[in-house]
């Protein structure tokens, strides 16, 4: 029904945004990469996927095409809800996402807030093969991201050096945003300097 929203950022919050369009106020879930993007713009264009239950109408709104895709996807599986969607996609940038899926890495998966190890392998048999279609996506060619299998093994040198594992799994999720094509060796001795 609604493409996207285009207006003023009325108001921002890690979970929400309000954008004004010609005085009509739409509250809007988004998740933090969305946060992130707009937090500091007075004018904001949001692609919107409309959700109409029982109880409730939801609007979320994303600020690019590829992470609407994604939650898209991500709804389509059983047992997964918005909210649930909106979690990975605030733990993880649309580029990690993808790399988490193609490498098949639950373990990575399961670390998103309220997300469980059997919905972690449904979500990665569902999206398995879907994902070469978000390839074409505003020209957002999959990059070579780290794979699963590199940021766990960069997670476990980590903590066999004495450092917590969470620590260790947020500093290595804030490199992965930055530099997303880094080798494990790569991880650790930037992650090491962080720590």
């Amino acid at each position: 029904m609604y493409e996207y929203i285009q207006g003023k950022v009325a108001e921002v919050a890690p979970a929400y945004a309000v954008i004004d369009v010609g005085g009509v106020g739409y509250y809007l879930h988004v998740s933090l990469e969305t946060f992130a993007a707009i937090e500091h713009a007075a004018e904001a264009k949001l692609y919107v996927h409309y959700i109409v239950r029982e109880d409730a109408q939801l609007l979320y709104g994303f600020a690019t095409k590829l992470e609407r895709e994604l939650f898209r996807l991500l709804i389509g599986v059983s047992g997964v809800g918005g909210n649930t969607a909106r979690m990975i996609l605030s733990t993880y940038s649309p580029r990690e996402l993808q790399g988490i899926i193609s490498s098949g890495n639950a373990v990575l998966l399961k670390n998103v807030k309220g997300l469980g190890l059997k919905t972690a392998q449904k979500i990665l048999v569902d999206l398995n093969g879907k994902l070469t279609a978000l390839g074409a996506i505003e020209g957002a060619e999959a990059a070579p991201a780290a794979s699963g299998g590199e940021v766990e093994e960069a997670l476990e040198a980590l903590v066999m050096l004495g450092f917590s594992r969470a620590a260790a799994e947020k500093v290595l999720r804030g490199i992965l945003r930055e530099t997303p094509g880094a080798t494990v060796e790569e991880l650790v001795r930037m992650a090491l300097k962080r720590l």
